[in-house]
């Protein structure tokens, strides 16, 4: 059985994910960073050699239960996406002297193929942006021909370059839009309300001669007018230019309003040449607009079923949540995660992802990225962060001997004063028996559980990366673009 799915399917999967960000019963998305230490291979309990790649070339993320766990393993924190960091983008075509564009076509397919050659017209180049951050829709490409004039007029009406190139206004791109969601490969895309008002459903603009025919005879000149454009709309009409006895161009005149398919009969040319009943096999191809004109809705015109998230780490996030004192080798994104030992989903605007300890006594200074040690449990961990001024320590805790089993091949939880050590620094820390808030850590008993339920919620989108150094004066700019 022979089915698709179709691009308006791609395009309503982005528009609910767009839309889960700020309906009424909302999906709440984080964006998280985790992997503090380096790639490389490790062994699990049993010593099987498990290769995690290098900080050169990361690992490719698995899509299975097992990547899930790890990456809430050793994630380090995460922040709010609001419904303002969310925007539709399409992928970026910067208007380039000498390019052939693509023009729009109601029929590309593998029988019907752009100039370029796709066979899907959302593959095809038939939009681009200028240097004004204005986007058009190229309507007529001169037959074939390289555009030499970019399109600048902001008019709600088709209009030509110098170049013999048609051009229809999309949108303009804000200062705000062009700075959050404006990428190498991709930028915002939206529909301008003027431009949405002015289109008309069904009206006509392009008519491709296909095959000119033979033996059409003129009585006077070779433009021949007034001639009906057939079809399921109304008030079409439209000239051609007659050379050597084929139709050479085809020019729409009345642009009329209704159409979903259209036509021009060869008989309609002979009526209006006053010439004779002359003239056969002629095939002009009328383009027809998409539903409401074109302008109507550019999101789903120019092919929006990419979302693009911009989100922005500024220094250290929340009071000790995401640390600027150690590096990241992933992030993704989560959805629905919960407060730690809740099953309430999470608002906070940045969450600790790391468990942490508070000293009463210490000597040396932990390392990031150590072992550390509790003789007395057999705990295990490692360093993301060492405050020393507060006597905070923080870590993670995975599955692996070095980083968070235990010689038994269990994860144990540090608990107690017993010390703890480093054991690359062989610094110790003490940890305090009492509670209380220390820099923005509320610990009990010394300890303190993450601020985020670990493995709650779903993670959605996980990219492994070669690391990146934070900052307290420092700003990582984060744009996932997910395609559906």
């Amino acid at each position: 059985m022979a089915a698709i799915i179709t691009n308006k399917f791609r395009i309503n999967n982005a528009e609910q994910f767009y839309e889960s960000f700020s309906e009424s019963a909302k999906t709440t998305y984080y964006l998280f960073i985790g992997r503090p230490h380096a790639w490389a291979t490790d062994a699990d309990p049993q010593g099987q050699s498990i290769n995690e790649g290098t900080d050169t070339a990361p690992p490719t993320p698995n899509d299975d239960m097992g990547a899930e766990f790890y990456s809430w393993d050793d994630m380090i924190g995460l922040k709010l996406i609001a419904s303002t960091d969310v925007s539709y983008v399409i992928p970026r075509r910067d208007w380039t002297t000498g390019t052939v564009y693509d023009y729009y076509r109601h029929d590309i397919s593998s029988g019907t193929t752009s100039t370029s050659g796709a066979t899907n017209l959302f593959d095809a180049t038939y939009f681009v942006i200028n240097s004004n951050n204005d986007v058009y829709k190229c309507i007529w490409n001169n037959s074939g021909a390289a555009s030499t004039t970019e399109p600048t007029s902001t008019s709600s009406a088709i209009h030509s370059t110098a170049d013999s190139y048609k051009w229809k206004y999309m949108y303009s791109l804000t200062a705000s839009e062009a700075i959050n969601f404006k990428s190498t490969d991709f930028h915002h895309v939206s529909t301008d309300s003027t431009v949405s008002a002015a289109a008309v459903d069904g009206a006509l603009d392009t008519i491709v001669v296909t095959a000119g025919g033979s033996s059409f005879n003129t009585s006077s000149g070779s433009t021949i007018s007034a001639i009906p454009i057939r079809g399921d709309g109304s008030g079409g009409v439209c000239s051609v230019t007659i050379s050597g006895g084929a139709v050479a161009t085809a020019t729409v005149t009345t642009a009329g309003t209704g159409y979903t398919f259209a036509y021009i009969r060869d008989a309609d040319i002979i009526a209006a040449t006053n010439a004779g009943g002359a003239g056969s096999g002629s095939n002009l191809t009328v383009i027809i607009p998409p539903k409401g004109g074109h302008g109507k809705d550019a999101v789903k015109e120019l092919g929006g079923y990419y979302v693009m998230l911009n989100k922005s780490l500024v220094g250290l996030e929340g009071t000790s949540d995401i640390t600027v004192s150690n590096d990241f080798r992933r992030i993704g994104l989560v959805r629905d995660c919960t407060n730690y030992g809740t099953s309430t989903v999470s608002t906070a605007s940045t969450l600790r992802a790391v468990k942490v300890v508070h000293g009463s006594a210490s000597s040396g200074t932990f390392t990031v990225d150590e072992e550390i040690n509790q003789a007395s449990t057999g705990a295990v961990g490692k360093v993301v962060e060492w405050d020393s001024t507060n006597k905070l320590l923080h870590y993670v805790q995975t599955r692996f001997p070095d980083v968070g089993t235990d010689s038994n091949g269990n994860l144990t939880a540090f608990s107690g004063t017993n010390t703890i050590t480093g054991q690359s620094s062989s610094a110790t820390l003490t940890p305090a028996s009492s509670s209380g808030t220390t820099n923005g850590v509320a610990t009990t008993s010394g300890y303190a559980n993450p601020e985020v339920q670990p493995d709650s919620g779903d993670i959605i989108y996980i990219e492994q990366r070669s690391p990146i150094t934070r900052a307290a004066d420092q700003t990582e700019n984060i744009k996932l673009i997910i395609e559906f």
